[in-house]
Parts: C-alpha cells; sequence; structure tokens
C-alpha cells in the first residue's frame, strides 16, 4: 500500500545529501587516522640501537638536555644495589605455634599421669600421635622424668620458643636454627635435659620473616628516586658515534635530541588499517541505503554528534589500548552504544557497536579478545536497555553489559588459564567498566546530548507526564474540562499509534500537552464552562471569537518553551489543528455576510499551522477530532461511530492535512479501528437503576 503522502522530509534536499555526504567522508578520514595512530606512535628508525655506524656523526650544535637514558641506568643499577626486603617477625605466627607446643605438652602430661596405661602402651601412644614427631629415646626419656623435672622442661620449652621466635627466621635460616636450640637452652638444666627440651620445641620453630616484593620493590622504587636526573652535553662538533661503532642507547638518545635520526615509513602497516576501514564504511552505506531516514540522520546536528561521538570514543581506545593490561578491558566501548540506543533507538547502537568493535582494538594486542568482549557487552547491554523508559533499564543494562563483557573474557582470553589472579583482576574490570563507567558515561551522555539536540526521551518524556509535573498541575487547576479531554484525546491517540506501531509514549505526552495553551484563557473554552455561565462568545465578532481560540496554538507554545518541553512536544501544540479552520466562527461570518463566503477573509479563520509532519502529530489531530464529536454528539451506536471516525479522517485528507504525514492507508484503516475500538469501551451502555426506596424503619 503505498503511503497517503509522504513528508518531504523523507525526501532529503540536495544540500542537506551534500552535507551528509561530507560529514560521512569526514568520518572515514577521521577513523583511518584513529586506525594509524598507533602506528605513528611507533615510528620506524632506519638506525636502532645495536647497529654499526656506517658514518661519523657529530653534533650540530650545543646541547645540554637530561638523559633519560643514562638516567634509567643509574636508577636501575641503585635499584639493583638494594638488597631483598623482608617482613618483620609475625607475632602472630609465633603465638600460634607457642599454643601448639602448649597443647603438645598438655597431651604428654596427660599420657604420662594415665593410670590405667602400661609404659609400653604410653609410649605408642605417643609415637602414633600425629601432634608431634619425636624418636624413640626421646620418648622414652619423656615418660621416665620425675613429674618435678617435667614441669621444669615444659616451662623452659615454652620460654625457648618464645624467645626464639621472637627473632628473625627466614626460610633458609630454618635448619641452623633448630641445630642451635641446645645451646639456646637454659644452662640450669643438664646436657640431657636440655635434648629433650630442644626436641620438643624443634618441630615448633618455623619461618617468621618472608621475602616482600612490595616492599622490597618500594625500597628499590626510593633507591631510584633518589638518584638525581644525569645531564648530557654536547658541543658543536663534538663526535656522537664514530663510524664502526656500534650503536649505544646513550648514543641513539642523543641522535633523537638533535633530530638526526631519519624514519623509514612502512607502506604495508597502513593497508591493512585502510581495507578494515573502507570495507566498514561499506558496510554503513549499505544499511544506510536500506533504511529511509534513519533518526542519526534526519537533521545536520545529530549525524554531526553522531559521528563525533563515535571518533572520540574511537580515537580515545585506539590511544588507550597498545601496551596496557587493564585500561583495554576498563575502556568504556559499550557507552557508545548505550547513549545512541538511548537517544535514537536500539538500531544505531548496535550498528555502531559493532563498527567500533572491529576498529578500536585492530592490530594491538590482544585483538582476538578484545574485539567479542566490547561486541558481546554492547550489544546485551543495549537489547537489555531496551526503550530506557526507566533509570532500572540503565541498570539493567550495566548489568547484562558487565556480563557480556565477563563471558568473552572466560571464553576468548582463558581458554587454559593458569594466572587465577590475573583471571579475578580481569573479571573485575569487565564488571566496572559495564556497571559503573559504560552505563554512567551513558546515562550522562543521553542526557546531555538530549538537550542539546532537543530530542525527546523517554526518560523526559516520563518525568513531564507525572500528574505533579508543574505544567500539567498548572493545565489541570485553570483548564480542569480541557485536562480531561486531553486525557481521553491521550487515551484514543496511544492506542492508535501502538496499533500502527508509531511512538505510543510520544504520542500520549504529546495529546496530554496539546491543548494546554488553553489554561491561559480557559472560560473562552466550552469544555471548561459552568452550566450557567453565559458564553463570551455570543457577543464577540466571529472574527475576534475565532483569535481568541486559535491563540491557544501559541499560547501553549509560549507554556511549553516556559516550562522547557522538548521540540518534539511542541509539534504537536503546533501540528494539532493544522492549518484547519475555526469552522464554526466561520460559518457565523458567512452568514452575517449573507451566505456569501467571498465576502469572508478565510485565514483570519485558520489556524497557523504547520500541518502535521509525523505519524504521530497525524494521530493526535485525528483522535482530537474524534474525541470532540463524539462528545458533542453524544454517540453509542457503533455504526454511527464509524460513520463519525471515517468523517473526521476525510475530512483532514481532503483539506490537506495529512500531506506530509508519513501514514499509508493501510495504517489510516488501522487508526481508524483502533479508535472505534477505544471509543466503543468508552460510551458503551450502562444499567439503568431504579430509585432507591429506604426502609420506613431506617428513616430518621
Amino acid at each position: 500500500m503505498n503511503p497517503v503522502n509522504l513528508p518531504d522530509s523523507s525526501s532529503p534536499s540536495l544540500g542537506k545529501r551534500l552535507l551528509s555526504g561530507g560529514i560521512f567522508v569526514l568520518t572515514f578520514i577521521g577513523v583511518l587516522v584513529a586506525l594509524f595512530l598507533p602506528f605513528w606512535q611507533r615510528r620506524i628508525p632506519s638506525l636502532r640501537v645495536g647497529d654499526v655506524s656506517l658514518r661519523t656523526i657529530v653534533a650540530p650544535s650545543d646541547i645540554e638536555y637530561v638523559s633519560e637514558v643514562r638516567t634509567h641506568e643509574a636508577q636501575e643499577a641503585a635499584a639493583r644495589s638494594v638488597a631483598p626486603v623482608y617482613t618483620p617477625p609475625d607475632p602472630e605466627l609465633a603465638r600460634q605455634q607457642i599454643q601448639r607446643l602448649r597443647e603438645v605438652l598438655q597431651f604428654i602430661s596427660a599420657i604420662r599421669q594415665d593410670p590405667l596405661s602400661t609404659f609400653d602402651e604410653k609410649r605408642a601412644r605417643l609415637a602414633e600421635s600425629g601432634q608431634i614427631h619425636l624418636e624413640e629415646k626421646i620418648i622414652q626419656a619423656l615418660l621416665r622424668l620425675p613429674d618435678s623435672t617435667w614441669e621444669r622442661l615444659q616451662q623452659e620449652a615454652l620460654t625457648l620458643l618464645e624467645r626464639v621466635l621472637r627473632t628473625r627466621i627466614l626460610e633458609e635460616d630454618l635448619p641452623k636454627v633448630r641445630q642451635n636450640l641446645v645451646e639456646m637452652v637454659s644452662l640450669t638444666l643438664a646436657r640431657e635435659e636440655a635434648e629433650l627440651v630442644a626436641a620438643l620445641v624443634s618441630p615448633f620453630v618455623i619461618a617468621n620473616s618472608f621475602y616482600s616484593p612490595e616492599m622490597t620493590e618500594a625500597a628499590r622504587q626510593q633507591a631510584r628516586q633518589s638518584v638525581a636526573p644525569i645531564v648530557q652535553r654536547y658541543k658543536a662538533g663534538e663526535t656522537i658515534v664514530s663510524s664502526g661503532d656500534i650503536l649505544t642507547a646513550v648514543q641513539y638518545e642523543a641522535l633523537q635530541k638533535f633530530g638526526l635520526v631519519s624514519t623509514a615509513t612502512d607502506w604495508n602497516q597502513y593497508v591493512g588499517p585502510a581495507a578494515l576501514a573502507l570495507g566498514l564504511s561499506i558496510l554503513a552505506l549499505l544499511y544506510l541505503s536500506a533504511q529511509r531516514n534513519p533518526p542519526w540522520l534526519r537533521e545536520e546536528r545529530e549525524a554531526f554528534v553522531t559521528a563525533s561521538l563515535f571518533l572520540i570514543f574511537l580515537t580515545g581506545a585506539r590511544l588507550s589500548i597498545p601496551e596496557r593490561t587493564l585500561i583495554p578491558y576498563l575502556y568504556p566501548i559499550p557507552a557508545l552504544g548505550l547513549t545512541l540506543s538511548a537517544l535514537f533507538g536500539s538500531e544505531a547502537g548496535i550498528l555502531f557497536s559493532l563498527l567500533i568493535a572491529f576498529l578500536a582494538p585492530y592490530g594491538l594486542p590482544p585483538f582476538a579478545a578484545l574485539t567479542p568482549y566490547y561486541l558481546l557487552s554492547s550489544l546485551m547491554g543495549i537489547l537489555a536497555l531496551g526503550d530506557a523508559r526507566r533509570f532500572r533499564a540503565f541498570l539493567r543494562a550495566g548489568l547484562l553489559s558487565a556480563f557480556g563483557g565477563m563471558v568473552a573474557l572466560l571464553a576468548y582470553r582463558f581458554s587454559s588459564p593458569t594466572d587465577w589472579m590475573g583471571i579475578a583482576t580481569l573479571l573485575v574490570s569487565a564488571w566496572i567498566n559495564g556497571m559503573v563507567l559504560s552505563t554512567g558515561l551513558a546515562f550522562l551522555f543521553q542526557y546531555l546530548l538530549a538537550q542539546f539536540l532537543d530530542l525527546t526521551t523517554p526518560l523526559q518524556l516520563l518525568e513531564i507526564s507525572r500528574p505533579d509535573f508543574p505544567l500539567l498541575q498548572y493545565f489541570l487547576r485553570h483548564a480542569p474540562g480541557t485536562y480531561q479531554h486531553s486525557l481521553q484525546v491521550a487515551n484514543l491517540a496511544e492506542q492508535a499509534a501502538e496499533r500502527i506501531g508509531a511512538d505510543a509514549l510520544l504520542t500520549r505526552v504529546g495529546a496530554l500537552f496539546h491543548d494546554v495553551g488553553k489554561a491561559q484563557n480557559a472560560s473562552f473554552f466550552i469544555e471548561n464552562q459552568s452550566p450557567a455561565q453565559v458564553n463570551p462568545h455570543t457577543d464577540m465578532p466571529p472574527e475576534e471569537a475565532a483569535a481568541l481560540i486559535i491563540r491557544h496554538v501559541s499560547d501553549g507554545v509560549a507554556l511549553a518553551r516556559k516550562y522547557r518541553l522538548p521540540r518534539r512536544i511542541i509539534d504537536f501544540i503546533q501540528e494539532h489543528h493544522g492549518t484547519m479552520l475555526t469552522r464554526f466562527q466561520y460559518q457565523q461570518a458567512v452568514a452575517k455576510a449573507g451566505g456569501d463566503p467571498s465576502k469572508v477573509n478565510t485565514e483570519r479563520f485558520r489556524y497557523p499551522g504547520p500541518r502535521p509532519r509525523s505519524r504521530e502529530t497525524a494521530i493526535l489531530m485525528l483522535a482530537d477530532g474524534v474525541e470532540a464529536r463524539a462528545r458533542s454528539m453524544n454517540l453509542s451506536d457503533e455504526d454511527q461511530l464509524r460513520a463519525m471516525i471515517r468523517q473526521v479522517i476525510e475530512q483532514a485528507r481532503k483539506e490537506g492535512q495529512l500531506d506530509h504525514a508519513p501514514l499509508t492507508m493501510a495504517e489510516l484503516k488501522h487508526i481508524e479501528e483502533s479508535f472505534l475500538s477505544t471509543l466503543r469501551g468508552l460510551h458503551h451502555p450502562r444499567i439503568q437503576y431504579p430509585p432507591a426506596e429506604v426502609p420506613e424503619e431506617s428513616e430518621t
């Protein structure tokens, strides 16, 4: 079915097409620059460190600079001179070991004091105990000790272990420390008793000081920082490198300072990025050719912002990814797709997410893992975001984006995982990227860019359609009748928009505000007049009455701008009457002119327009007319309702009010059926209840 009349905006002018083409070309150039950035950063010198210089190179002028190479060498030498740093003795380890020794001593005491066991049974129990391993002769000696001696040995063992563990014991020093335990026992004990104490204490002597990479590195870093920068000086004519010498890092640095290092461009490294950029550009063109007037190309400003946002994210990624471990997984690529999806719909988000997922990590390790990581996290976030009508939709999108990134990491980055700490770090990075960085930036960008582009986002529409929104409160207080009319029109229009796949939320909110200008002069409109009130239009000339009625459009626009309503809502206010006539006043004027229409200036009775330029505003115009007629005619019969709806639609078509609205005949038929269904529910017949009779005993 062909459209009734397509709007002029569906066929962009030559100037608009040229401007869009220019933006596309500039974007393509920007993509090439972003792809080449890492290669420009890694310039390939014709003379490298370790090469043999084929000629003598001298300093062309005096120069003095801080040599990073020599300073770094001195810093590393200072760092290498730092001995390994170990942690202080851990008192908690000492307490644990002393407690274990005390438990073992209590266990031995319990066995010694067992009156029901023989000597051999006690010996066997000690030998088989898992708490301590003692030689046979030590066990027998312990069991034969007098109680007084055993008490002294226990106390000395605890004292000895505490004394030993207070000193620093390294892992490599353990054999020597255990060997010297006998010499550390109190001299008040006999040699045999000292050996028993050492045998008891030895298993509980452990290392309590460990090598600390962090403390060692901190000490080495401090040593590096203590090295003063080394200044390198050259005099004009002084030899930097002689012919036949092997070029050192210090000499190469000097050549760089003088700008004497020549570069040779390898054009092969640019072929791959250029081919990828060209292929993805063709893909984007094929997509755009299959779409008619995509939302991000409807206005030049929107196309420019979309292209700029894409290039900013791409360039930032190309500069951030090389030679870094965590930043590639923290860089919020999904924020681009989420932002565009919130502003222009999921198709825009998916398209640009696909493009940047291939472009951002191209040629940079780990390309094979980053591409699916960016793609999966972006697409899952976009699909979870949906129409972005609630803040929780952004939270859901962040959660799914983080989940997608983590799944991609496990699937492509850790097919054979070994470094669990590295895995955990990258998984946490993916979580932070999805839940915090990407979602937070997307929410912020969609709010700021929606204001800049004057777009209406679902969140904004829901906010201004709340009953406590100041303009709606003003509307309800000053024009309650018109407010109720707007609610009825909103119901009609929303159902029709949903039936044909138009933006139902935008249509409903636009319908709520379409007559808000009547609140400025509410008494001039019949729906706000009480039955006993005199109609102020009765004694007015038709031209003045028409001017007052038409004025509600400009008053509505002024109120909308005062309360900062979006541009698309203002379109509903301006277009809901199109360029129709105030028919009642016009007919009065014709009657006063003796029935001669030629004596009446039609333009004084015509709304300023413009005519509806979108499906949503066209639906509002039809719903407004249908609701007004249904209310005034008080129709309830289905055939009468259908005839009235068709009359409203046909009248709008004949007057050319739908010429700029992209509605097809099939869609108009669906709109008619939707209006009929909604009105049938509103005007259904009701039961006639008999008058209530109050029982006599209830009367007072």
